[in-house]
């Protein structure tokens, strides 16, 4: 046994440097190709598949249809980062100012977790990896953040995004949520129906933008609100997301 245990290290090692190179191949690669190409699907939309399958739910169907940015109603993009990210123009992927915030609010309100994801690592995590609040998940999402950050432009991640975002069950991205909800195509979504479509965005399965209860207007109503003081249009523009 000692003679095996040299090359069994050596063989493992080789294993490990194999999976993790195939690992950073497959990220770098996603990351370059999806900095021009149509994303024809996420890693959320699968687990979400298979997961329904596995659980015999053969009627979920995960939908999703691409769009790009000239497609897709001013008022959509503006609603998302009002609601998700303010600093998206101004950040590198990470705002460890919210971060600071996150953690201080979590320490004193155990019972109320609040997060600091940015819309880049929110389209990191949805386009390449799994759910969940692992630490290795999450290092891995700060380092794929900070590279798609440096290969694509705000405005691409941003268009990724709204693309890939699920808005409902089985509802992926915000031209399949504005034909579903509103039986028009994202390009003619009003500031309104924008604002509802983000105020979901939290937890899409148990907030309904076909439905939405008293929270969800009440969110709504303060989307509205942010989307007006960050400077409606304007702030796209001057930012160069739309």
């Amino acid at each position: 046994m000692k003679g095996l245990r040299g090359p069994l290290k050596v063989r493992l090692k080789r294993m490990i440097l194999r999976v993790v190179l195939a690992l950073a191949l497959f990220w770098g690669g996603g990351i370059v190709l999806f900095s021009f190409l149509p994303v024809p699907f996420s890693a959320v939309m699968v687990e979400r598949q298979l997961g329904a399958w596995l659980t015999g739910d053969f009627g979920y169907v995960a939908h999703s249809d691409w769009v790009g940015m000239d497609d897709i109603s001013p008022w959509a993009a503006l609603a998302v980062i009002a609601a998700e990210d303010q600093r998206f123009p101004e950040h590198w992927g990470l705002d460890f100012s919210a971060i600071e915030k996150a953690l201080s609010h979590n320490e004193q309100h155990e019972n109320r977790i609040r997060g600091a994801s940015t819309i880049s690592q929110q389209t990191v995590k949805n386009l390449l990896l799994w759910d969940g609040k692992s630490w290795v998940r999450k290092g891995l999402e700060a380092g794929l953040t900070l590279t798609t950050e440096v290969v694509w432009t705000k405005r691409r991640i941003l268009t990724v995004y709204l693309n890939i975002a699920e808005f409902g069950e089985g509802v992926f991205g915000v031209e399949e949520a504005s034909q579903r909800y509103f039986h028009k195509p994202a390009s003619k979504l009003t500031m309104s129906e924008a604002a509802l479509l983000a105020a979901v965005l939290p937890n899409p399965v148990r907030f309904r933008a076909d439905a939405p209860s008293g929270y969800v207007r009440s969110r709504q109503a303060w989307i509205l609100r942010q989307m007006r003081q960050l400077g409606g249009e304007e702030f796209l523009q001057r930012n160069r997301l739309h």
